[in-house]
């Protein structure tokens, strides 16, 4: 049996999480407000906390955790809320709050929470459940996000974030690092599948001058550049095993040698990770090494894809839609029930990332109707978006002849500007070059 404090300023909301708490066999108390709270810790024997987030008289849930958290042997905290946002979530978990839930809670959910309580005085695990952005969506897929979002702040321990292309992975690592001690310090994003080994290496560590032909100068390498700071390793999986033999030295000891260096350089820097790979199956293959995959995952956490959160798909793109407009000095419009049905209907294989390029298509056309937008890469993808398609044999055409065709219609709709049709695309700027080249050709 557990004493559990309920504080909410809704007398009936209190009332009856204090009835179903007692039926559930442990003994409620309740305070009305956040200074009533904290007087009932002083005096009696609380076990958990199902505390409200949003409470009048000048001190809200947050302050009354932060409070809470500051004491000794604090008890558990389960903030309470009928208003969840990622910016609350995350403040609660990163505040040490052991769950963070919206109203209104069931029976069988309290009855789990109450039973998964930890131990009094055992502190709590940390391994919990593109562009600079944030998370948007209410789903319980994206709340696990925020949620461990929260966990992993202010605990320097390494993340590795796994998740398809164009899941937002770099927008969970900023977010780490933006709710961290860590804050002020460099955030700095390496993509591992850019560069080729020996670019990769120099990248990270850095070279001396001479240490190989054209290194003139001497060069500070990312782990130099981010010392105080966090370190992001996108595609980790790509990393070769030399490298990786490299990066689990700098991990355990802090130090390394810039290539071509003989002196050892010290830095402190937080790693995190991300992967669209099965890394243990990579380590069954031993294209990954075991004891990496340990050292990086200290903190899992699974960005979703899109086709799992179908009910987050219109805030998402409605978000999407006021940054492209903002970004452009365009008006934006309220998406309309007919597009978000539209949009909740595709099944995204390229993520937010492809909602983003139909998002700055839609601007770019003035073309407000999805369905056609989306029909530019399901007319020849049957089943891909809504009904599968009647096949026509005699529409059967080479790849790469498609491929051109699509090129230049994208190419022409940006006003035959290359960096927005490479961007629309999501091709790098020499490859789409080289792919209007051909086609002219």
């Amino acid at each position: 049996m557990a004493n559990v404090l309920i504080v909410d300023d809704d007398a009936a909301l209190r009332e009856g999480l204090a009835e179903t708490v007692a039926d559930l066999g442990h003994a409620p108390r309740v305070a009305a407000s956040g200074r009533e709270a904290l007087a009932a810790l002083v005096g009696d024997n609380i076990d958990c906390v199902l505390l409200d987030l949003r409470m009048p008289g000048g001190m809200d849930g947050i302050e009354v955790l932060r409070r809470i958290r500051e004491g000794n042997d604090a008890p558990p905290v389960i903030v309470l809320t009928a208003f969840a946002t990622a910016e609350n979530t995350i403040e609660a978990m990163r505040l040490g709050a052991f769950d963070h839930l919206t109203k209104p809670i069931g029976r069988l959910e309290l009855d789990a929470l109450l039973k998964r309580l930890p131990q009094r005085g055992i502190p709590l695990a940390a391994d919990g459940p593109g562009e600079n952005g944030t998370l948007i969506g209410s789903s319980e897929a994206m709340r696990r996000v925020q949620k461990a979002i929260g966990l992993a702040a202010d605990r320097d321990a390494t993340v590795l974030i796994l998740g398809e292309t164009g899941t937002g992975k770099e927008t969970i690592a900023r977010m780490i690092h933006e709710s961290s001690p860590r804050s002020q310090q460099p955030f700095i994003p390496v993509n591992c599948a850019n560069f080729t080994d020996s670019l990769l290496e120099s990248q990270l560590f850095g070279h001396e001058k001479g240490a190989f032909t054209g290194a003139d100068t001497r060069k500070e390498g990312v782990f130099e550049l981010a010392d105080g700071g966090t370190l992001f390793l996108d595609e980790i999986g790509e990393m070769p095993l030399k490298l990786q033999a490299s990066l689990l030295r700098v991990l355990e000891t802090g130090r390394f040698r810039r290539l071509g260096g003989k002196e050892e350089v010290r830095v402190d820097v937080r790693i995190i990770s991300a992967t669209h790979h099965d890394l243990l199956e990579d380590v069954k293959k031993r294209q990954f090494r075991e004891d990496l995959y340990y050292r990086l995952s200290t903190v899992p956490v699974k960005a979703p894809a899109l086709r799992e959160v179908p009910e987050d798909i219109p805030h998402i793109a409605q978000d999407l839609v006021y940054r492209c407009c903002f970004s452009r000095g365009m008006q934006a419009w309220k998406l309309t029930k007919d597009q978000e049905r539209t949009l909740r209907g595709y099944s995204w294989p390229g993520n937010v990332r492809e909602l983003l390029n139909v998002i700055e298509r839609a601007i770019v056309l003035g073309e407000r109707d999805f369905s056609k937008l989306l029909n530019l890469d399901t007319e020849r993808s049957p089943g891909r978006f809504g009904a599968r398609r009647s096949f026509d044999p005699s529409d059967i055409r080479p790849l790469d002849q498609v491929e051109r065709e699509y090129v230049l219609q994208v190419y022409e709709a940006a006003g035959r500007n290359k960096t927005r049709a490479a961007k629309l695309i999501g091709l790098s700027l020499n490859t789409l070059k080289k792919k209007l080249n051909e086609a002219a050709g």
